[in-house]
Parts: structure tokens; sequence; C-alpha cells
């Protein structure tokens, strides 16, 4: 059989989702044919390691025409059996068999203000008329979390029958750590990812300015590239004075992740998420996590976290003043993070995605 996985968004911020499932399959499965869609720029980005998996370039933009119509023909020219649509974007006319990831809501819930409000808003138009197509016309849905599952079926009806949760996971690679050399500060507490606005990224600074009275020295490092949702939240901490907060633009996993073993803490002050890769990754690096109590993060990370208002500042501030304050805390997080981490497994990811591509496979004319 050959199966197709549209793999546009593998240099997105749902990207490691797209390269570990990727990773795993051709662990798995060494039988049937792969074809791994990206884009032109991206080809070098993620290379195959097995024979039966192979690479094409696919630039066709997303919510555009020439998605709906060329993307389509351009599908069809390669005879898929099933296609994986890594994301809810995707030509809805194409009739082959179709399986689609759905991650979140927020596209349609949240309005980032450092876009275009026009452009934004007919975007989310468009969204919302794909996002229904998506659960008419895909053989079966992949949500990311109980919580995006719920959402989704509330937004369009479909039923259990056609959508699953199959989790995502959170992995540590300890023997590649490379210091991040521009580090400012001794003691800091760590946020990694993107900045749109419902990532509530200025609450997490205003409360870190809270917590500075009682210690000066503590730090707050952003990780992630500066585009213009994190330039305007630096433009923010710049005009109210904050002191001791610093943006590392974009670095490499290495250095990303020996930032999270030095963290004191990492800080997910996120308002809503469809699963909330980041914590879990700084759970498995041995990092105590301090979290928003919102959306996904307690079905996904348990009891590991302190939690949290998103929309308090000032209970994010107390949140994080007791646990810096309190070694023993600390360590308590720790061991429930490594714990919570285990609950989960890119390898099981895999398993679960390969066994709906097979089902739906099985019933083929």
């Amino acid at each position: 059989m050959h199966i197709v996985i549209d793999a546009r968004v593998i240099n997105s911020g749902t990207g490691t989702y797209v390269r570990e499932l990727l990773n795993h399959l051709q662990l798995i499965d060494t039988t049937n044919r792969y074809t791994v869609l990206v884009p032109t720029k991206d080809l070098s980005y993620w290379q195959p390691k097995a024979a039966n998996f192979s690479l094409l370039a696919a630039d066709f933009a997303n919510y555009s025409f020439a998605e709906q119509v060329g993307f389509r023909r351009f599908l069809k020219t390669l005879s898929p059996d099933l296609v994986h649509f890594c994301m809810p974007q995707q030509p809805l006319l194409y009739k082959g068999k179709r399986v689609t990831t759905f991650h979140d809501m927020t596209l349609l819930n949240t309005y980032n203000s450092d876009k275009n409000w026009l452009i934004f808003h007919i975007k989310q138009l468009v969204g919302r008329w794909v996002w229904k197509r998506v659960a008419m016309v895909s053989d079966h849905v992949i949500a990311i979390s109980h919580n995006t599952k719920r959402e989704y079926q509330e937004f369009s009806g479909i039923p259990d029958s056609k959508i699953s949760v199959i989790y995502e996971a959170g992995e540590a690679h300890p023997t590649t750590l490379s210091p991040y050399t521009k580090l400012p500060f001794k003691t800091f507490i760590l946020y990694v990812g993107q900045q749109p606005d419902y990532k509530n990224i200025r609450r997490l600074g205003d409360a870190h300015q809270l917590v500075l009275k009682k210690h000066p020295e503590l730090g707050l490092v952003l990780v992630g590239r500066l585009k213009a949702d994190a330039r305007r939240n630096q433009a923010y901490f710049e005009r109210h004075e904050y002191q001791n907060i610093h943006f590392t633009d974009y670095i490499d996993d290495p250095q990303r992740d020996w930032l999270y073993t030095k963290a004191t803490a990492y800080v997910f002050p996120s308002l809503m998420e469809g699963f909330g890769l980041p914590p879990l990754e700084a759970m498995a690096y041995g990092t105590p996590v301090i979290s928003s109590n919102t959306s996904c993060m307690p079905e996904v990370l348990g009891d590991a976290p302190l939690y949290f208002d998103p929309t308090d500042v000032h209970d994010i501030a107390a949140k994080i003043e007791q646990l810096v304050e309190d070694p023993k805390l600390q360590h308590q997080l720790r061991e429930r993070g490594k714990q919570q981490v285990k609950r989960y497994s890119w390898e099981e990811t895999a398993k679960q995605t390969h066994a709906v591509y097979m089902k739906l496979l099985k019933n083929t004319p």
C-alpha cells in the first residue's frame, strides 16, 4: 500500500509531532510505501532513513486556493491508498481515503494582535468552514488530547466512531546538550515556545516582576524565534522598564534542552492548548513545572506541576515564589514529573497512528 503523509508543517510549531511520528513509523512499518510531502525550503529539515520512505516537495500554502485545487491534483498524481494530513488544512475535494490530525481550536478561539486584523479574521472564517468539512470528509480524525476531542466534537458534531485520541510525548536527549553561552542569570525560570497572545507571556512577565521584589536575582528566559509576537512582548517589557527578562531568539535544540536542565522551574502560562508539549519535555529533563490550570493541562500533566490561574498575575507570582523558596517542593515536582512523562511515548504515538492506517486500509477495495 502507498501511504502519503502531508508534512508541510514539519518546520512549524507542530513540527515536533510530525518529525517524531515519521521517525518512529520508519521503525514500525518496513512493508508499506510512504511518501512524505514537505515544502521545498524544508527538504533538508528531515531525511528518511528507511528504504520504503521517500521525500517529495509540495509547495502549497495553507488555506489557499492553490491548496484546494493544485494540491488536490498533485495528490491524485501520486495514487495514494491513504493520505494522512498532519493538520486540518487540506484539499477538501480530494476523494481518496484520509486521516487528519487535529491539534487544537486556537485559530477559531483567539486573535493574535501581531496579525493584520482583517486577514486574520478572514482566515478564521475560512478555517471554520474547512474544519467543519474535515469532520465530514475524513475517514478518521486523530485528536491529541481528550480536551481537543471534546472541543472539536462540540464544534463539528463528528461522532465518536470517527475520532480517536492519540497523545504526543515528551522525551529527553541528555547526550546532545550544548551550553547556552549568552545566559545572563545564574538563577532563572524558563518558557519555551511561540508567543502569540493566548500563550499569556505578558502576564508571566508581570508576575515575574512581582517576584523580583523578594528575589531580585531571578531571571526569566524566553526561548523562541523573535517573530512579531515575541517582539511585541519585548517592546511591552521594555516600555514598562521590566528587569531580568532575556529573549534568546532562535537557538538549536541542544541549547534549549541545556536550559531545561539549568532552570529553577519551567513556567507554562498558556490560556489554551491542544496538548502542551514543552512542559512534558521540561519534566523529561527533571525540571519542576508550574502550569496554567486551564484547557488540557490538568489532563496531560496530571499532578506533576504546581498549578495557577493564568488570568491572575498575583497567583502566578505566588506559585513562582512558592517553588523558588521551597527546595523540598522542587524535589517533589521533579520526581512527579519524571513519573508523569513515562505515561507518554512517541513509539506508542506511532503505533496507534499506524493502527489507524491499517484499519482503514483493510477496508480498501
